[in-house]
């Protein structure tokens, strides 16, 4: 048997982390057993339905790589065949029209509050009706939904999440299964899609446990193949509640704009519900698909923690080549305004070894946007607490140190080792510790009072801008002090 997986994600709004999730569980699962992975887009809800979100689902998935097999199927093309399989159903017994008014139903959901649900009552106002009768006024038009007759006793699986499931039969009411305008509803054309799309494997969220109680009743009823239920676990925020926008988890587009490399958030996903069953954490995709398996899902939901997010992003970006990192970063600096894409080509070598300088610092491509721009800038912006911290707290001494090591810096040899030794030196000479005239240093050039290690930005600045930006340092400085002591 070929294993055949599908998402069926709704184009109202965006994709979002709890359904790339579950499109990821599908796909992990379907390409371990050398399956087909299918895309089906279930667009019947005609007033919410936008093909801006289609395109936008498509575009989330390929960013994400998740690359599907057959599809995407529009639920909507399969209207018809879903009357006809309604109707077989209305002919055979299984299911019934039910003529309630609207005051009927309003009735019927007062006395639920009051009462409790009286799960038959619909069913006993169309015996009321015959058979007969009732065909005669649906040929006159007369607005009615068709609901399914649920029948007497258990329905009950075997999960391969949860193991057995089971419900009582008597707590589920008679479902609608066509609406008064002949449209579907969700229950029915999912079972109804999924048989008929061959669907040998339904993974989704556990929201859906009482959902599948209803389709493989429905799947009976039709004697359709049932397939094989997964239900994996609900994410929630870091409060132990449902995951919402307050938690952080917006589109997942929104993590592509932010800079997020999609083999993190591959990699992040992947562990929101399954354990790989040892204490790795970081994974590409071939590693994640070789070790993907449902028996090592969890039944308890998982946390949503954006600083593990975090972290696995930064592994990724330490993984991933320059050359790669490149092309997502190019484009920004070229927006930002810092270089053109031309002269980047033509710095290539020096370029690309920027970026490995670099990357191990940055959890999205805009971090790398901000680390980049003490490389391209002609003119730095000195932070004001960085000099505070490093140049004011003793100005005079600040100012003998970058006299000092421009006039070194105008002719050591520029190598790192030879930078490093002379910086030293300096620093056992007046008996300092190293960091004493590496901080002072760091602002000069940089602006900043962070930096990759700065001997390596020395080389990459090159002996003329370090120079320069010195100069203007002096000059900041000298200022700065001027108008301390004023």
């Amino acid at each position: 048997m070929t294993v055949r997986v599908r998402f069926p994600p709704s184009p109202t709004g965006n994709l979002h982390v709890g359904g790339v999730r579950t499109a990821l569980f599908n796909w992990l699962f379907v390409r371990k057993h050398g399956g087909v992975f299918v895309l089906r887009i279930e667009d019947t809800d005609k007033d919410r339905s936008n093909p801006e979100h289609n395109a936008t689902i498509l575009e989330s998935l390929r960013w994400l790589g998740l690359n599907w097999d057959e599809g995407p199927y529009f639920q909507s093309e399969s209207l018809k065949r879903h009357k006809e399989e309604v109707m077989s159903l209305l002919d055979r017994g299984l299911a019934y029209r039910d003529f309630s008014s609207a005051e009927e139903l309003a009735s019927e959901r007062t006395r639920t509050k009051v009462n409790g649900p009286d799960r038959r009552a619909a069913r006993r106002r169309a015996e009321l009706v015959s058979v007969k009768e009732g065909e005669a006024k649906a040929q006159d038009g007369e607005s009615h939904a068709i609901r399914f007759r649920v029948p007497e006793g258990q329905t009950i699986w075997k999960d391969m999440v949860h193991g057995e499931m089971k419900f009582e039969n008597a707590d589920i009411d008679d479902l609608v299964i066509l609406r008064s305008d002949g449209s579907p509803t969700y229950n029915f054309a999912v079972a109804s899609d999924d048989a008929n799309q061959g669907i040998t494997h339904v993974i989704r969220g556990d929201d859906h446990l009482s959902n599948t109680a209803k389709q493989i009743l429905i799947y009976n009823s039709m004697e359709w193949m049932e397939p094989v239920f997964a239900h994996v676990p609900m994410i929630l925020g870091p409060d132990g509640k449902r995951l919402s926008k307050r938690h952080g988890a917006t589109a997942i587009q929104a993590y592509r704009d932010e800079g997020f490399l999609p083999s993190a958030m591959i990699n992040f996903l992947a562990l929101l519900g399954w354990n790989p069953g040892d204490d790795i954490e970081f994974m590409d995709l071939d590693t994640l698909i070789d070790r993907f398996s449902m028996d090592r899902v969890l039944k308890k939901s998982s946390i949503f923690d954006l600083k593990k997010l975090g972290w696995l992003s930064g592994q990724h970006f330490n993984s991933t080549p320059a050359k790669e990192l490149a092309e997502l970063l190019s484009p920004k600096l070229e927006a930002a305004g810092l270089i053109t894409q031309d002269a980047l080509k033509m710095r290539e070598d020096w370029y690309l070894g920027l970026i490995d300088l670099l990357k191990t610092r940055a959890r999205r491509i805009s971090d790398l946007v901000e680390l980049s721009e003490p490389f391209f800038s002609n003119d730095i912006e000195f932070d004001e607490s960085a000099v505070l911290k490093h140049w004011l707290k003793d100005p005079e001494k600040s100012l003998m140190i970058l006299s000092f090591l421009r006039s070194v810096f105008t002719e050591v040899d520029w190598d790192d080792t030879e930078l490093e030794s002379k910086i030293r030196a300096y620093a056992v000479q007046k008996q300092w510790k190293l960091g004493e005239v590496i901080h002072p240093l760091r602002v000069a050039i940089t602006g900043r009072e962070a930096s990759p290690g700065i001997f390596d930005v020395l080389i990459f600045l090159g002996r003329d801008c370090v120079l320069d930006r010195l100069g203007n340092a002096l000059d900041h400085l000298e200022k700065k002090t001027a108008e301390t002591l004023g």
